[in-house]
């Protein structure tokens, strides 16, 4: 009897949680190295629970002043659980080799906050594993710079959207609004 009582009361000192809450999802399952750092980035421990648009990015490409408009999205949204990741590319030839230029477009030029990687490719047979995910979530790799991922909490691909899209359309803000509510 008395063991029955120790076995219970030992249960009941055990956490409860739900066995898919503990598990990172596939798209999550990664480490990418940051901008200007020598640390990586463990995605899973970063973004696990949160909402993520993942756009690939260009310093020197036309679409590059959405910088501006990804920022203000992850100012209005972070207090929610919105996170941005962006991925600098050269894979349409429009980012410069060098990590420094790259750094200083995204933070002095854009004053962006959210997390940058250094530069990856994102689309082909070299694409970073995320990128490799992402586009088999979406059905569509990126075509062009700055295209844009949402996902939902629980790590699944919810909208994708072109470079022609503004981080301030309104189907983009209505896809994230739906990431943030799952």
């Amino acid at each position: 009897m008395k063991l029955l009582t120790l076995i219970a009361l030992s249960a009941l000192a055990l956490p409860v949680m739900p066995a898919a809450a503990s598990e990172c999802p596939a798209v999550l399952q990664h480490e990418m190295p940051k901008l200007r750092s020598k640390d990586s980035v463990d995605l899973c421990q970063t973004f696990q629970g949160k909402a993520l648009v993942v756009v690939n990015t260009a310093s020197h490409c036309g679409f590059t002043p959405q910088f501006k408009g990804l920022e203000a999205l992850y100012q209005r949204y972070k207090g929610d659980g919105l996170e941005v990741l962006g991925v600098p590319s050269d894979d349409f030839f429009q980012e410069s080799d060098d990590e420094a230029e790259t750094a200083e477009v995204c933070y002095v030029n854009y004053g962006v906050t959210f997390t940058m990687t250094q530069t990856q490719a994102v689309r082909g047979r070299d694409a970073t594993p995320l990128f490799r995910e992402l586009a088999e979530q979406a059905g569509q790799a990126p075509r062009w710079n700055f295209y844009k991922y949402v996902v939902d909490r629980q790590g699944r691909v919810v909208a994708h959207f072109s470079s022609k899209v503004n981080p301030d359309d309104p189907r983009l803000i209505a896809a994230v609004e739906k990431a943030l509510a799952r």
